[in-house]
């Protein structure tokens, strides 16, 4: 008998996942309710934060480049247009504690593009390479089987529904996965679930890139959780067809606003007003894209007294992320290349596999779960956050660590290690960067952002916003 999966969901999660056990069964159907692009990168409706900036960190690259080893989804995605940006040289960031060193090249990058063309050359890669994955509009309704095991799924296929048996189901619908309404109807209860809630709203302008200004660094200006105040912040991120990705954030009571003139002022308004700069003289080609859903959610499916076999949930459907950390699709690549490694040489129907799959995909989400939550508990009237007492030492530790990183190499190393999913949160820990984290940056502060002279002379020409006080008064 032929073995099958099924996986809920066709985002970046689900085809993800469809890659990851294309090898293991004879067949992997992907169910979506909705239509995708057939003809090339759009943005998806059923994707709120799409329009906003996504940065695919090397952890989920790596992941990524696992599971398809053959199309060399990178390569792929540099050939569209997608920037590869090195976190140690090719960004100019003012963090909470002050502006970050610009160091030398190391193996620390990440990828820049839009939702859209990330989505459309991943899915592209996964089809073209396996001849087993076939995705199908429909929307499931239930997961057939018992709390022991769960056997298919039942699918809406209007005006229809009909069954889809499976050897194992997996859930990657994404942050609307009603997966705990399913297990309620297999019997299972009492998920323990929490929600960190910082009212953060993003606002989106795409701009064409001026010319001359095609290298410009990505360039950040970082909210900061400590100063008892709501939390701004602002990227520029290089995307594909020669544009800019002009992405604000601001939690409950420090919104961005959604009209063109506010957007400015906003970004006029930070510590510093690098982007606001910067954008004053580049040609807009959109509106204003705003949107609410960015809180912090987890379901410790991992931790439930009874797990049914057949069955495991990855990506948004285990946990959602502020994306202002950049996490979430490197969290579901490295959900994705776990189901590999643990279902790769297992039988499927062995029980307590499902639980165990499920356990090795919380770990990574975990990683991700602490950066995003230790900062985001920090903000005035955040909603569902209790710290503890290690929450409370565990951000004054980051934060003497990042004051260390504007001057040394080391302690950067490690944030670039972390947040870039290269490895867990006890890398801070090690003996170089808790030394550098106790002694603290040997360079003084930077005063002005690390920008070359070219590329100071290209801020200067594109700030229309004032004569005095340029770029250029106060030397890097």
């Amino acid at each position: 008998m032929m073995s099958r999966a099924v996986i809920i969901g066709a985002g970046l999660g689900g085809v993800l996942a469809a890659a990851a056990m294309s090898p293991i069964v004879d067949e992997v159907i992907v169910l979506d309710r909705d239509d995708l692009p057939a003809d090339g990168p759009e943005h998806r409706k059923g994707l709120p934060q799409g329009r906003h900036a996504h940065l695919l960190m090397a952890g989920g690259m790596d992941a990524m480049e696992f599971l398809v080893p053959v199309a060399s989804i990178k390569k792929q995605l540099l050939a569209a247009g997608a920037r590869d940006v090195s976190l140690s040289s090719g960004m100019v960031t003012l963090s909470s504690e002050g502006w970050l060193r610009r160091w030398r090249p190391t193996h620390h990058t990440m990828i820049t593009c839009s939702r859209a063309l990330l989505d459309w050359t991943v899915r592209s890669a996964v089809l073209n390479h396996s001849d087993n994955i076939e995705i199908r509009k429909g929307q499931v309704a239930e997961l057939l089987g018992t709390a022991d095991r769960v056997t298919g799924v039942r699918v809406e296929t209007s005006p229809e529904r009909r069954d889809l048996h499976a050897d194992i189901v997996i859930d990657a619908s994404g942050r609307g996965s009603r997966i705990l309404h399913w297990l309620t109807q297999l019997g299972i209860t009492g998920i323990e679930e929490k929600n960190v809630d910082s009212g953060l709203v993003n606002a989106t302008r795409i701009y064409r890139t001026p010319p001359g200004a095609e290298s410009f660094p990505l360039t950040m200006v970082q909210a900061n959780p400590y100063a008892n105040r709501p939390g701004r912040s602002a990227v520029i991120v290089p995307i594909e067809d020669n544009r800019w990705m002009v992405s604000l954030a601001g939690t409950r009571g420090g919104e961005p606003p959604a009209d063109p003139d506010g957007f400015l002022a906003y970004t006029l308004g930070l510590p510093h007003p690098i982007v606001g700069q910067l954008i004053s003289g580049a040609e807009p080609l959109t509106d204003v894209f705003v949107s609410h859903s960015t809180s912090n959610s987890r379901r410790y499916l991992e931790k439930a007294r009874d797990w049914p076999d057949g069955l495991v949930v990855v990506g948004d459907g285990l946990a959602t992320f502020n994306p202002a950390y950049g996490q979430g699709m490197s969290v579901a690549g490295l959900g994705a290349r776990e189901l590999r490694n643990q279902l790769g040489w297992a039988d499927l129907s062995a029980t307590g596999l499902a639980r165990k799959a499920q356990r090795a995909v919380a770990r990574h989400v975990e990683t991700a779960w602490s950066v995003a939550v230790s900062q985001d508990s920090l903000y005035p009237d955040v909603r569902g956050s209790q710290q503890t007492r290690t929450d409370r030492l565990a951000a004054r530790y980051t934060r003497r660590l990042t004051r260390a990183a504007t001057g040394s190499m080391p302690a950067a190393t490690a944030l670039w290690d972390v947040t870039g999913l290269k490895a867990g949160p006890t890398r801070v820990l090690r003996p170089g960067a808790l030394l550098a984290t106790l002694t603290g940056s040997p360079l003084p502060q930077l005063t002005q952002p690390p920008l070359t002279p070219g590329e100071r002379d290209i801020l200067n020409a594109l700030d229309t916003t004032s004569t005095e006080g340029s770029a250029s008064s106060t030397p890097a």
